[in-house]
């Protein structure tokens, strides 16, 4: 079995942001007793921003990308120094792999990242993956190291995603402001509902919350992969995953997967706004299979170039998002146009059916 597995900064830190060596020998010991059960183990870690921060006296987390790249490539070689050390006390070797968002949109990039990772598998090493944060611009990175454990888990091809944090899953209500919140055992399906329970960020030192653990989820789902969120701190916790027992929050994957490029433009790519059609250009999309053009477009919503990731809404629902060959400023001249009536040079598809993907 392939099992990815990620950990949080809060998880592997402590309050001041220093790393935490009796929780980051916990997860490297389960590691090491889940590959010496016969399954490979790929670790996605977060915490080199935290690692970082103490490094250079700084108490408090910065807030500007610049200062955050400058911290993580700090952090960066001191989280790992120690996850080699630790490893290699149980025989293992460690690999460091950074990935950032371009390595699952290019095909190419997409195949040499997963023949990498396969290959150190093969040669018996343990991928260590984090977001290469030092050089990954704004507008490109992921924020959380969540969904990149999620897209990694498809990469990889693996069975089972473990998503590791603070808290032992998700629960019906903030466990932090409801005593009589319950943990969520079991979930076929992630919605909306599902969505605001998670809420927000749940500490300074991370990036993430239950809310990016759920969509981390969600995307696995897609892949058709079963991600259990659970707590970092539970004895054997990535073993008993493994082995399906019940631990923290199962998430159950679909039978439909989404090819990679599909996956990155669902969920990878946040959406630079939306375009508004008609009835029957969401049964063409929805239904048909179609492309999108001009004469099903009744509205922009937001500033975009081509090339954004768009969402495309009907009565105000989103039901699908693409990649839009037109800018915001160029749809919003054609928009309801027949394509004989589009000046030349104007591409004839809005979006692409190659570029969009239709989600409940």
């Amino acid at each position: 079995m392939i099992a990815v597995v990620k950990v949080g900064t809060s998880s592997i830190t402590d309050d001041a942001g220093v790393i935490d060596d009796a929780a980051l020998e916990k997860v490297c010991t389960e590691i090491a007793h889940a590959r010496a059960a016969g399954n490979q183990v790929v670790l996605v870690t977060s915490g080199a921003i935290a690692a970082g921060l103490p490094a250079l006296g700084i108490a408090t987390r910065p807030t500007d990308v610049g200062t955050l790249q400058a911290v993580a490539a700090v952090g960066q070689p001191r989280l790992m120094e120690r996850y080699t050390a630790l490893l290699g006390a149980h025989g293992l070797v460690a690999a460091q792999v950074l990935l950032t968002p371009w390595d699952f949109a290019q095909r190419d990039q997409y195949l040499h990242a997963r023949d990498t990772l396969e290959h150190l598998m093969q040669l018996g090493a343990l991928p260590i993956v984090n977001e290469n944060d030092t050089v990954a611009d704004d507008e490109i990175r992921y924020g959380d190291n969540d969904r990149l454990a999620a897209l990694v888990a498809h990469l990889v091809g693996a069975d089972l995603l473990v998503l590791l944090t603070d808290t032992p899953g998700l629960f019906t209500a903030d466990p932090r402001l409801d005593h009589e919140a319950s943990l969520i055992e079991e979930i076929i399906e992630v919605d909306e509902a599902l969505e605001k329970v998670a809420g927000g960020a749940g500490t300074d030192r991370g990036s993430g919350g239950m809310a990016s653990k759920l969509a981390a989820a969600k995307i696995a789902a897609w892949s058709g992969v079963r991600s259990v969120i659970a707590g970092a701190s539970q004895p054997d916790v990535i073993l008993h995953a493994l082995e399906g027992k019940a631990v923290g929050t199962v998430v159950h994957p679909h039978e439909r997967r989404l090819p990679s490029r599909k996956l990155w433009i669902a969920f990878a790519q946040a959406a630079a706004g939306r375009v508004v059609v008609d009835e029957g250009a969401r049964t063409a999309l929805a239904e048909g299979g179609r492309s999108l053009l001009a004469a099903g477009v009744r509205g922009v919503d937001g500033t975009w170039e081509a090339g954004a990731a768009v969402e495309v809404v009907v009565d105000g629902r989103p039901f699908a998002k693409g990649i839009a060959r037109y800018s915001s400023k160029d749809l919003s001249v054609h928009a309801g146009r027949r394509t004989d009536d589009l000046p030349e040079g104007l591409p004839h598809e809005v979006i692409h059916r190659d570029d969009l993907v239709v989600l409940p």
